[in-house]
């Protein structure tokens, strides 16, 4: 077989069901073996975009994404992807066609060291030299994307060796020589764990996308109810426990309740599950919970004591450890008091907004939550619409938030929603869009037409670059630089493409449109002209304690 042809194989034999990418000169031997293959393949408008369908795809599923580009342009343009991918711990096998082997290094017509770029945004990556290895290495790259601690994996193979031919063969087991991820937790860690629990007072739970990855949901709830302690998520924890439990906190950190950040500034016991304390979470390090004591668990060991000392670090994964956990816990603390003291803080610092005749942004949010009665799979760009995405919509399942976490990529959003619509096609999935995020990708319009991929696009439209606008208004004197952005008419835009557009001007409209574009089987943009200055609050300004809230009314 060709190295072309083991490649194809090999997805085939990882249960590849979907391909995104874009075609280009060196790969033309693997695309005229797509000509044939039965492995779905979805041609994007651009590779930034295969790359994030990828990612939107294998957040979505659980399984892992894959996305295909050319040497050169093509590879640096999946690069924002990957990225992505990489900040989050998604896992995804990113393949690369690179010039023949014997030209790298000599500047040849589209070349890129695309193993050099890539090495700090992959977990591993390969340039391959010998197609007798290719199968090895495809196998190895799905194994160490989506074990331990997921993440993207990069293949870059050269034209010639797609020629080349070699023998099929499939290796059963992957065996790889200093990568052994730790899966089952300490016992005596765990143990300590579960005596510092029974002796606490003031316990809260801290979850992250950890949660997610390992479908650790269930025993996560059953730890919460059992120990009855408040629970909050980071933003790629959405959707770990349920948003209407509760003992739910909603989101902590620099657009959290204010509730959850008193909370955990306030509490003597931190269980931090699949979490890394980000700065966007902690806010000022020498601050951040003065009198708790940590409680981390996490699959990956780097992750633990790099921004917190932790007091009990438990290495391994998430829902085996919680499993182990719960059967270890006899003693529950009593957290009566603090319960009570948590409700108060609910009730004196609820999430809401000033409503008025103008569209709230946070209004329209409210009302695609309401109409989709909490089923819709939502992503997210970057920005101020993420954050009312994240605050105003309530989660209760898993992998039905998908969102920039780490890097924070505008465009992110809506080739993402294409990647989850795919994975999950009897969904809706709705991307909650900005109108200055929603034009970094918005060719993807041709992809979802032209495959009938029918996503709705909620574009809430204030003519700015909201988040930074925000920031501009609050610490740099409404010094408003660069931030103003004309759009396009977008409902025309959407029907250039063969795609269904509205336009929401008032608010009456607002939950009709809604309900409209839900029974549309096409593509839908919806077009909310909200208020132009309207800020997203709760807010803990950059090098703050996450209790020094700016919690006003826009």
């Amino acid at each position: 077989m060709t190295g072309a042809q083991i490649l194809i194989k090999c997805l085939k034999r990882e249960g590849v069901e979907v391909i995104f990418g874009y075609p280009g000169g060196q790969v033309l031997p693997i695309f005229d073996e797509i000509y044939d293959m039965d492995i779905k393949f979805i041609l994007t408008r651009h590779e930034q975009g295969a790359a994030h369908a990828a990612d939107g795809y294998a957040r979505a599923t659980g399984k892992v994404g894959v996305c295909i580009a050319t040497s050169g342009p093509g590879a640096t343009n999946l690069t924002t992807g990957i990225a992505n991918a990489y900040m989050d711990s998604i896992p995804i096998v990113a393949i690369t066609g690179q010039v023949k082997s014997s030209l790298i290094g000599n500047d040849a017509f589209q070349e890129a060291d695309v193993t050099g770029i890539t090495r700090p945004i992959t977990k591993h990556n390969y340039l391959v030299k010998d197609v007798k290895d290719l199968s090895k290495i495809i196998a190895e790259a799905f194994y160490i994307a989506s074990t331990g601690r997921p993440g993207p994996v990069l293949i870059d193979i050269p034209s010639d060796i797609q020629l080349a031919d070699a023998e099929f063969t499939w290796p059963e087991i992957v065996n790889i020589r200093g990568y052994k991820p730790t899966c089952f937790g300490h016992p005596g860690q765990i143990k300590k764990a579960a005596k510092l629990i029974a002796e606490a007072k003031r316990p809260i739970i801290y979850a992250g996308g950890g949660v997610i990855t390992s479908a650790a949901h269930l025993e996560l709830r059953k730890l919460a109810e059992k120990i009855k302690a408040p629970l909050t998520w980071t933003l790629m924890g959405v959707g770990g426990f349920p948003g209407t439990h509760e003992l739910s906190l909603g989101m902590l950190g620099m657009h959290g309740t204010a509730y959850a950040n008193h909370a955990i500034m306030e509490s003597d016991l931190i269980i931090a599950v699949g979490a890394r304390f980000d700065d966007r979470v902690t806010g000022r390090l020498d601050a951040f919970a003065p009198d708790a004591k940590i409680i981390h668990i996490d699959i990956d060991p780097a992750s633990i004591s790099k921004n917190v000392k932790v007091d009990i670090p438990i290495v391994g994964d998430a829902r085996n450890i919680l499993g182990e956990l719960l059967e270890q816990i006899e003693k529950v603390p009593n957290t009566v008091e603090w319960l009570e003291t948590v409700e108060n803080w609910k009730k004196k610092y609820p999430l809401k907004y000033k409503d008025g005749e103008k569209i709230k942004p946070q209004y329209v949010v409210e009302q695609v939550y309401e109409a989709t009665k909490g089923g819709a799979i939502i992503t997210t760009e970057v920005g101020q619409n993420q954050m009312w995405a994240a605050q105003w919509y309530k989660y209760d399942s898993p992998r039905t938030f998908i969102s920039s976490g780490g890097l924070g990529t505008m465009g992110f959003g809506f080739p993402a929603a294409m990647g989850a619509k795919m994975g999950c096609p009897n969904k809706t999935v709705i991307d909650i869009a900005g109108d200055g995020s929603i034009q970094m990708n918005i060719q993807e319009l041709g992809t979802c037409v032209a495959n009938k991929i029918n996503v709705k696009v909620f574009i809430l439209n204030n003519g700015y670059l909201g988040m930074v606008r925000q920031w501009q208004e609050l610490f740099y004197k409404r010094r408003y630089s660069q931030v103003r952005i004309s759009s396009p008419d977008f409902v025309k835009l959407a029907e250039s493409y063969g795609a269904v557009g509205i336009k929401v001007t008032g608010k009456e409209e607002v939950r009709p449109a809604i309900e409209k574009a839900l029974k549309i089987d096409n593509t839908v943009f919806i077009d909310f002209h909200v208020e132009p200055e309207e800020n997203v609050y709760p807010m803990v300004p950059a090098g703050e304690a996450i209790n020094k809230i700016i919690g006003g009314l826009a």
